[in-house]
């Protein structure tokens, strides 16, 4: 291709993005998607997140699935051909098929489903691996946080996704250059306020956990918890059943009970400040450990808060 043909390409492709952002990841003869690396996936989720809020919703929403749409039409027609009504119906189904946790709006995750992507880059959002509990979670923030800085910083971040990548055993497809691209596209997504590194209320959105039991509605304004109760929440949180709710357990369980509290935003300041405040509630400060007891004490107190009791 000569100089004068390939500024003509590039040209057509300025243009093309410039009216559907969605045709330049479409095969030209196939239209169908284009697999996408970690920093195209991340190029489509800032131009349609717009706000920057971490959901693409409302006009945002609208926007995508007319682009979405009429990119796959061989010929270049306009998003705007794509009527109202087209519009309504194929947002039904859209988000019946992609909106997970039906809250109207979709999330990075839910556009990772929704994208081809390359295969390792997917794996490191572990949609069918999420852990089975808070203690879980603390136990490998704990391992990767390994300044105890109280923070997730980048070479962290890295170590732990090439763990993962290592555990799917596909780390040997992964470049370190690719290696890091995946650490900075994480960090993008994940790194809610910005500032170079996740905090735990960041990195509980990277590594979810399956359900926080607390949320449960049986732990809400109940009139009363039945012995069952205690002991499914006391089994769930003792994992080396020693009898008592302790290190890693303990975090876990406190971890889950600020999300009741902070909800989005909690790092491991709260965390500590929250621990010293229950343990200090149930007078057992010294020793740092929770009992059957003690755990009940913790759980009637929060059965009787309304929701606008709980901060």
């Amino acid at each position: 291709m000569d100089a004068a043909a390939a500024a003509a390409a590039a040209k057509r492709v300025q243009i093309e993005k410039a009216h559907n952002f969605m045709r330049q990841y479409r095969d030209p003869e196939s239209r169908e998607l284009k697999k996408l690396s970690a920093n195209q996936f991340m190029d489509v989720w800032a131009h349609y997140d717009k706000d920057g809020n971490g959901y693409i919703e409302g006009t945002e929403l609208d926007g995508f699935l007319r682009e979405f749409v009429s990119s796959a039409n061989a010929t270049d027609i306009s998003p705007e051909a794509v009527t109202d009504t087209m519009l309504e119906e194929l947002k039904s189904c859209f988000m019946e098929a992609y909106d997970d946790n039906q809250d109207g709006k979709i999330d990075i995750r839910e556009l990772a489903q929704l994208l081809p992507m390359e295969e390792n880059f997917l794996l490191l959002f572990r949609f069918d691996n999420p852990l089975e509990s808070s203690v879980e979670f603390m136990k490998i923030w704990r391992e990767y946080d390994t300044d105890n800085s109280g923070y997730i910083e980048a070479d962290e971040l890295k170590n732990f996704l090439r763990d993962l990548l290592k555990e799917a055993k596909k780390i040997n497809d992964v470049s370190e250059d690719k290696l890091i691209e995946y650490t900075d596209t994480m960090l993008q997504v994940f790194d809610a306020n910005k500032d170079g590194r996740l905090q735990l209320s960041e990195m509980a959105k990277l590594l979810p956990v399956k359900e926080n039991f607390l949320c449960r509605q049986v732990f809400k304004g109940a009139t009363k918890l039945t012995k069952e109760d205690i002991e499914k929440v006391f089994s769930l949180y003792d994992r080396d059943n020693s009898g008592t709710i302790e290190n890693e357990e303990l975090k876990g369980f406190l971890k889950d009970l600020l999300e009741l509290v902070k909800k989005d935003d909690y790092d491991a300041q709260d965390l500590a400040a929250f621990e010293e405040t229950i343990l200090r509630g149930v007078g057992y400060e010294k020793h740092g450990k929770i009992s059957r007891k003690e755990l009940t004490m913790i759980l009637l107190t929060l059965a009787k808060l309304s929701p606008d009791d709980e901060q």
